[in-house]
């Protein structure tokens, strides 16, 4: 369409256009062009560069204190499916993921934990090595970033501390519950019977039977 990647490059810079490319979709598949796309790849640099770099006064808004431990599960589960996107060249859902990460740290009131800035600066170096440098070197890292080792994913951080199970009355479902991954029998039951939902359809009745597989599913019998 006679569109020149120097003219993208002018226009945007040469990380923004690597972005947008690797973006578009699977690397093995014909994707069609369209420009103003572009713009999605721009700003997504923009908000990172914003949650590690004030823009006015070019100090670092990145913090030493610990992140929650919500930020810090996100955080963990961004470096395992990115590192797993990136072994399978996967790179348009690598940056998917790591965009999800970044408009959580958004939502922060607060500066940036420096840990999940260096750890997101470190995921974006293979995409957007010139911002990725620059950010690597204003936070104090070591060398050049191309050298500093990907992240490692905490497998503690990967499990979930709650599941939500859907509850049947009589083999359908009429609610759902959140309980913690590893509850008993009895507190799943317990948790069931709290739900208003399911309340209205046992509608006081006896409980005849109650079945309960772990971490799948709950069904009350009357």
């Amino acid at each position: 369409n006679a569109v020149t990647p120097d003219d993208m490059y002018e226009a945007y810079g040469a990380d923004t256009l690597r972005l947008y490319e690797m973006a578009m979709g699977p690397i093995d598949q014909d994707r069609p062009w369209e420009t103003r796309s572009v713009i999605g790849s721009q700003r997504l640099l923009q908000r990172v560069w914003r949650n590690i770099v004030d823009e006015d006064t070019g100090e670092l808004v990145v913090g030493d204190d610990a992140m929650s431990d919500e930020l810090a599960r996100t955080m963990h589960r961004t470096i395992d499916g990115v590192r797993a996107d990136m072994d399978n060249l996967r790179f348009n859902t690598a940056i998917a993921k790591i965009t999800e990460l970044n408009n959580e740290i958004t939502k922060l009131d607060g500066p940036t934990p420096r840990l999940v800035a260096e750890t997101m600066v470190t995921m974006l170096s293979p995409l957007v090595p010139h911002v990725a440098e620059e950010l690597w070197l204003m936070l104090g890292g070591e060398g050049t970033v191309t050298r500093a080792t990907f992240p490692e994913a905490d497998p503690a951080m990967l499990v979930d501390d709650q599941i939500e199970m859907p509850v049947q009355v009589n083999g359908k479902v009429r609610g759902r519950v959140m309980v913690a991954a590893d509850a008993d029998e009895a507190s799943v039951v317990a948790a069931a019977l709290a739900d208003v939902n399911v309340a209205l359809h046992l509608d006081g009745k006896e409980i005849r039977k109650t079945i309960v597989v772990p971490g799948r599913m709950v069904n009350l019998i009357i």
